[in-house]
């Protein structure tokens, strides 16, 4: 029963050091950041990306945007093909063959 007593207290404990010890690191660290990003640059713009960064984000959003395309184009063929399926497939209704030209409509029929 003890051990149960004594770990309780540790956990507690343990939870609450590391609360703080983690709490005024993230503190010291965030100060530190938040004071590199307020110096002043020299002509008072912040620097450009540099170009090689720049054309390389470029290059992969375009391979991006161009493997979403392709992909695109594949998943709307596979789609032509199964609506021909469909289509043919209901074409034999009942034995009877439909010219896919042909337009049936209820109104034509009752006339």
């Amino acid at each position: 029963m003890s051990n149960r007593d004594n770990f309780a207290g540790g956990f507690l404990l343990g939870t609450i050091l590391g609360g703080i010890v983690g709490g005024a690191i993230g503190a010291i660290v965030g100060a530190k950041l938040a004071e590199d990003n307020n110096k002043p640059v020299e002509n008072g713009n912040r620097p450009e990306p540099r170009p090689r960064k720049l054309k390389k984000r470029q290059f992969a959003e375009q391979a991006g945007m161009e493997t979403a395309r392709r992909s695109l184009e594949n998943k709307i063929a596979q789609l032509n093909d199964a609506i021909d399926d469909v289509r043919q497939q209901l074409s034999h209704v009942n034995g009877a063959v439909v010219d896919e030209t042909e337009t049936l409509s209820p109104l034509a029929e009752e006339s």
